[in-house]
């Protein structure tokens, strides 16, 4: 059975530790190595024992630590200078002893981003985070899974009253930006199925959303389409803080 710990998600880093019986790999490694080891050591996790990395872009809030997993296979599509380190291209799948990891391309400004699927013999979580939007060549293989870490980064209306410079709001909103809290919905509204049981919202934007607005918008959004939403559970993720899920 999977189980998840997010460590860290936002603009400031980025950590996503997922395991399966005997098999565990981290998604992404930005944020301090302070941080990160103590999250780890909270967790009663050593991260120089992960199976694998799994990287998803090259920005730095999502490699800042890769020394700290010089040792380990590392995956990614797109070119990372460390060692151990195998491209994939999208929607290759790696087999991992009680896991399958098979990267998906997403759309940001970074060369050859992705998110991934990971797939036990019973579950599947959807990891996918840094796009600007959801194509439709993706969606197949994100439906009905159990869980999902799922980007929505910020809302309109609050992200264009911030200070932040136009260019700045015009990367965000753009293709290559971040899901809004909208379109992310909507998109979960459309793949979500009956085995769906947690839906993590993730990236959220410091200044121009809040957890409350996220985690509001999908829940109006799901009922709205006649899901049905007792059973689901629905959190947002801090930058700073682990957030739990899955079998732990």
């Amino acid at each position: 059975m999977i189980k998840f710990a997010l460590l860290a998600s936002g603009s400031k880093g980025n950590c996503c530790l997922i395991r399966n019986g005997q098999t565990s790999i981290v998604i992404d490694c930005g944020s301090t190595k302070k941080y990160l080891s103590g999250c780890f050591e909270r967790l009663s996790y050593d991260y120089h024992q992960a199976d694998a990395l799994f990287v998803t872009h090259t920005h730095s809030d999502h490699i800042q630590q890769l020394k700290m997993f010089a040792n380990v296979d590392t995956y990614a599509t797109c070119q990372l200078d460390t060692q151990n380190y195998y491209q994939m291209k999208p929607f290759d799948r790696i087999e991992l002893p009680t896991l399958e990891v098979q990267a998906l391309p997403t759309s940001h400004d970074a060369q050859d981003s992705c998110g991934y699927v990971i797939k036990s013999n019973s579950e599947k979580l959807v990891y996918i985070t840094d796009t600007g939007y959801i194509s439709e060549a993706i969606k197949p293989y994100i439906k009905n899974a159990d869980y999902y870490i799922f980007e929505s980064n910020h809302d309109l209306e609050m992200l264009m009253a911030t200070s932040r410079p136009i260019f700045v709001k015009q990367r965000i909103i753009g293709d290559m930006g971040h899901l809004c809290n909208e379109d992310s919905a909507e998109v979960l509204a459309e793949v979500i199925g009956n085995k769906t049981k947690e839906i993590v919202l993730a990236h959220i934007s410091e200044e121009g959303n809040t957890y409350k607005q996220a985690c509001d918008t999908l829940k109006q959004t799901l009922v709205a389409h006649d899901v049905d939403i007792s059973s689901l559970r629905i959190v947002a993720a801090p930058q700073f803080e682990i957030v739990r899920g899955g079998h732990n």
